[in-house]
């Protein structure tokens, strides 16, 4: 192969391209690669490969976008992937309407332009402005009236200002707000045109309302009361326990199950627990025999803890509890009271802080 000399016009033409970095010697044998190439011919390659990638980084770009460009339309056959719904908005119209009701509570003559981002109605205020705050808001009650139109229930605790600029509570008021989402179907909007812009909308002012009324819940799984007797071993196993847990009193291992894995609340906000009163689901009362290996009681105890500035407090503690060695042990913290249920109780999830060694799955041990 016989390469040519560059001429100096043509050294010119690469002056703009960067310095080469040293060559490695080239290899000059025929036996090796069928080609006779000296150090000249393999330098005027070398250039001409970097001019190549330069030109190559150069298009970068360009071919990006004619690819984007190109990929708009799928290949014959290839499936085309759904596009992902989304929702109005991140808060959801609940957390929406928390804000909505804060502002409205707050607002008066002359910053009615601060419900403008919830309600686009002609609003005209006589109050006096910042005479009341909502101190907390939440959503206590939601409902779908028609598809994307939702009434929501804020319940907000309100403070008003009196004549001489204190504060005083105002009590707990509820309003009920009526909220539209706007949008694209695909977003979960009310509108057919995929122009419109994603988001919620007032469709009136917040109507203040009556408190909900209270529902009474389902009697719990706890039929026998064993009071607060401190020879009782479960009450003892108990109070044991909630004293390490809750004011820090010894470690929780002396009183739960091998394996089980509880951390007390630290620091520790309370310096006493009394025992109020244990249920449990034993189906005797008077005996406090503890039965063999492996029984499962389940308890619910009422305590009165107190804290270092005399005060106190009722609390109340749902606890499975394994019998080992002639005692009683906590098996698991459990997250709610079981629930009564036909003839027997609905057993609970253990605490996610134990380790869930078969207080979920036993049965209730028949009556000790």
């Amino acid at each position: 192969m016989r390469l040519r000399r560059r001429s100096a016009a043509e050294d010119e033409t690469w002056d703009d391209v960067p310095a080469a970095q040293p060559e490695e010697e080239a290899v000059d044998s025929e036996e090796e690669t069928g080609w006779q190439t000296s150090t000249a011919g393999l330098s005027a390659a070398s250039r001409l490969a970097r001019i190549g990638a330069w030109v190559l980084i150069a298009s970068g770009p360009l071919l990006g976008v004619a690819s984007l460009l190109g990929s708009s339309s799928p290949a014959q056959g290839t499936p085309v992937k759904a596009p992902t719904s989304q929702s109005a908005s991140d808060t959801g119209p609940g957390g929406w309407a928390q804000l909505y009701v804060t502002a409205y509570v707050e607002a008066g003559q002359g910053t009615e332009s601060s419900l403008n981002p919830f309600f686009s109605g002609s609003v005209t205020l006589t109050n006096a402005p910042g005479k009341r705050s909502a101190t907390s808001t939440v959503a206590v009650a939601s409902r779908e009236v028609q598809p994307g139109y939702w009434s929501v229930t804020v319940a907000a605790r309100v403070a008003q200002k009196t004549a001489k600029g204190a504060w005083v509570d105002a009590g707990l008021q509820y309003y009920q707000v009526p909220v539209q989402a706007l949008g694209p179907a695909s977003a979960g909007g009310t509108k057919k045109s995929d122009n419109s812009a994603t988001g919620y909308a007032a469709t009136a002012l917040p109507a203040h309302v009556a408190a909900p009324a209270s529902l009474k819940p389902s009697s719990l799984g706890y039929g026998t009361d064993r009071g607060n007797n401190p020879a009782d071993p479960a009450t003892q196993t108990i109070s044991g326990f909630l004293n390490a847990y809750l004011a820090g009193k010894g470690g929780l291992d002396r009183y739960t199950s091998p394996g089980v894995t509880l951390q007390p609340v630290a620091p520790a906000p309370y310096t006493d627990v009394e025992i109020t009163d244990v249920a449990d689901d034993s189906g005797n009362a008077s005996s406090t025999a503890v039965p063999g290996d492996g029984a499962v009681r389940h308890a619910l105890a009422t305590v009165t803890a107190k804290d270092d500035s005399g005060s106190s407090y009722p609390l109340t503690y749902t606890l499975s509890l394994h019998s080992r060695g002639g005692r009683w042990e906590v098996a698991s913290l459990d997250t709610a009271p079981v629930l009564q249920r036909g003839s027997g109780p609905a057993l609970v999830a253990p605490s996610p802080d134990s380790d869930g060694s078969d207080s979920a799955d036993a049965s209730p041990s028949p009556s000790s």
